[in-house]
């Protein structure tokens, strides 16, 4: 039997990254669904901000059990002896229970693989971790930063900012440093947290178009960069050519004295005659 090694798991696993970024976005879908259910008072706006990043994640678990369903080798095996139908029930938004299984295959799939061997997968695709964990934080600012601006905004009656539409509108002008100015902070918590929101945005955003121009320029700098395999290749001809060489002149060597050798043997028996 062959054993399991770190390159087969990771291989089977495929995108370790996009694994991850499943699993979080189906905790974040349990943790608003917990939110919903107990805390009653959350109040409209917050319902509603809620509610629609729910929304945008519903539809990603779609696209994602679409995705797996098309890419299966098997589809028949993958939708029933793989449980692919409990994806598909996790993708739909009235039946948010049974997102729990989400959570328990991508954490059957990283402890079968183990820790070291995503870490060190992390630090080999460090671009392609860098969008996921970006994609990630994005979300949950965007969804945080609206739930915490409502109550703090609802203190000043000259308020703009009063339903969760508009929270996550200007959560999202903020993070991108669009800022149209139609919705702002007037309270000093919520301009408290719209600093917040800058700063973490322009992180965010600036490490998003980092990953773009890499994803962009990579192929160029494959293209313009010689292969490792004819690069090696190169150095092996060179190694063969100057053996080749050395081979030549040694053959020059002994061909030089295999001829003075014969004009000393031709030489001898006329010099014994002679005498």
């Amino acid at each position: 039997m062959v054993p399991r090694t770190e390159t087969t798991t990771l291989d089977e696993l495929g995108n370790p990254s996009y694994e991850l970024f499943i699993l979080a976005l189906s905790l974040l879908s349990i943790v608003n669904s917990v939110l919903l259910l107990t805390f009653v008072s959350l109040g409209a706006g917050a319902v509603e901000v809620v509610g629609i990043v729910d929304g945008v994640v519903t539809l990603i678990f779609l696209i994602d059990f679409a995705q797996r369903l098309l890419g299966a080798p098997n589809r028949r095996r993958y939708f029933l002896r793989e449980r692919g139908f409990l994806d598909l029930l996790g993708s739909l938004p009235y039946l948010k229970v049974f997102r729990i299984f989400r959570v328990l295959r991508v954490l059957r799939l990283l402890r079968t693989y183990g820790l070291r061997a995503l870490l060190r997968w992390f630090l080999d695709h460090r671009a392609q971790g860098a969008l996921y964990v970006v994609l990630t934080l994005a979300i949950v600012v965007l969804e945080c930063s609206a739930l915490v601006i409502l109550p703090l905004e609802d203190r000043s009656a000259d308020a703009n900012i009063t339903t969760g539409g508009d929270a996550l509108w200007w959560v999202i002008t903020t993070m991108t440093t669009v800022g149209y100015g139609d919705e702002y902070p007037v309270t000093t918590g919520g301009r408290f947290v719209g600093v917040l929101v800058m700063v973490i945005g322009v992180a965010l955003f600036g490490t998003l178009s980092g990953f773009l121009a890499n994803a962009f320029l990579a192929p160029r700098r494959a293209a313009a960069e010689p292969s490792p395999v004819a690069t090696d290749m190169g150095a092996r001809l060179a190694d063969l050519r100057g053996l080749l060489d050395e081979q030549q002149r040694a053959n020059a060597v002994l061909l030089d004295r295999l001829a003075e050798i014969e004009r000393l043997a031709q030489s001898s028996p006329e010099s014994a005659t002679a005498g």
